[in-house]
């Protein structure tokens, strides 16, 4: 089963949420930024790399949230949502087009990427939405 991280971004009651780019796997679809945990590598050191990597952003990986799991062409994937925190950088994107601060009641009315919507659920809880 691969791992892969999901950041939970949270300020001012918003969520950081990302749409995956037209040519990208699941293109059009909304997500927490994250990526594929590599091997030697903790889930928080994978959400940190794949932030810097992805969005050019620093984060502190914090608590976690909860996670999801999922099969992804006959591949078995457990998404695991961390809370982080932003601690430097300007967000520029590379495999993903647009990204949005989304209040945490509204996040249902993205089209998130299947394994999301069980994270955006148990989010949605945490805060009493």
């Amino acid at each position: 089963m691969k791992e892969v991280s999901a950041a939970i971004i949270v300020e001012n009651d918003k969520v950081l949420l990302t749409r995956r780019a037209p040519d990208e796997k699941l293109a059009g679809y909304w997500e927490f930024p994250g990526g594929k945990r590599e091997e030697n590598e903790t889930i928080e050191e994978c959400l940190v790399r794949e932030l810097f990597e992805e969005l050019s952003i620093e984060v502190e990986a914090l608590e976690t949230l909860g996670s999801s799991e999922y099969s992804h062409n006959g591949n078995l994937i457990k998404l695991i949502g961390i809370q982080a925190a932003i601690k430097s950088g300007d967000i520029i994107l590379s495999v993903h087009d647009i990204y949005e601060w989304v209040p945490i009641p509204n996040l249902m009315s993205f089209k998130l990427a299947p394994a999301d919507i069980s994270l955006a659920k148990l989010l949605q809880d945490k805060y009493d939405v």
